[in-house]
């Protein structure tokens, strides 16, 4: 049905059924005519041409002393006894480069449409703590969370947008498997059954996006031309952001700096 039809189509019907305020009725004949807010939504979208697209390599590095990893007390469960001198991973630098930085696009992406890996990120248990400790995806893909602990574990995601979800993990091995239906950075999850146990999820609508390794660098490949908001999270030391502008075929490079709490 054409839209002018529909219009009068829907529009003959609500003043036959709808005695509602004008308002209400034509926000009904434009949802029914659109097809709904997800068509529309789509309508513009395009994807991102590869011929054309460009790279972003960058590297965030941390000034100062970086301040000492307590080390973990544990208890209450004699099977993460094996774990005892672990230290908690807030502050992980290697030749002067912070790990565990949470780096992605934030702004600039416009009317871009990017398909949803079907391929699952995963997150473990091992030891009686998460690994990785940070960890990003897409949204509406999947997040498998192993326990390859042999005890029980729960998965407790604190979220602010999405969903709060809380499950158990009894046995060794097993898996299950959530998603995330709106882009949120970032996602704190938990053990209650062993608080020392954190991770945190980058969750965006787009595959820009990177967890700082290897003395924090990162990438992000086949990036659009255009300006674009980089934005750099780390779970203590805070957020910063970059203005960048790529053009055709071109490899640019952006340079964080976090600094030490009694640098600032």
């Amino acid at each position: 049905m054409r839209l002018r039809q529909c219009l009068r189509y829907h529009t003959k019907s609500m003043r036959i059924k709808v005695f509602g305020p004008i308002a209400v009725a034509l926000f009904v004949t434009v949802s029914a005519c659109s097809g709904g807010e997800e068509q529309v939504s789509h309508a513009d979208m395009k994807h991102v041409d590869q011929a054309t697209a460009g790279t972003v390599t960058g590297r965030v590095t941390f000034e100062g002393t970086p301040p000492a990893n307590p080390t973990v007390r544990i208890a209450g469960d004699p099977k993460c006894a094996s774990a005892t001198g672990m230290t908690f991973e807030h502050y992980i630098v290697k030749d002067g480069g912070l790990d565990n930085v949470f780096v992605y696009v934030k702004d600039g992406l416009g009317n871009y449409h990017f398909d949803t890996p079907a391929e699952p990120v995963t997150l473990d248990q091992q030891g009686c703590r998460y690994v990785p400790h940070v960890i990003g995806l897409q949204v509406g893909q999947p997040l498998e969370v192993t326990n390859s602990d042999d005890t029980m574990h729960n998965v407790h995601a604190l979220p602010e947008t999405n969903r709060e979800f809380n499950f158990p993990q009894h046995r060794k091995d097993q898996r299950d498997t959530r998603t995330f239906t709106a882009a949120e950075v970032m996602v704190p999850l938990k053990c209650d059954l062993h608080p020392w146990m954190s991770a945190f999820v980058g969750v965006v609508a787009h595959p820009y996006f990177a967890v700082t390794a290897n003395g924090g660098r990162f990438e992000f490949k086949n990036l659009p031309p255009g300006t674009y908001t980089v934005e750099a999270w780390h779970s203590k030391a805070g957020t910063e952001t970059q203005q960048v502008t790529i053009g055709e075929k071109e490899t640019k490079n952006v340079a964080f700096t976090f600094r030490s709490p009694a640098a600032n």
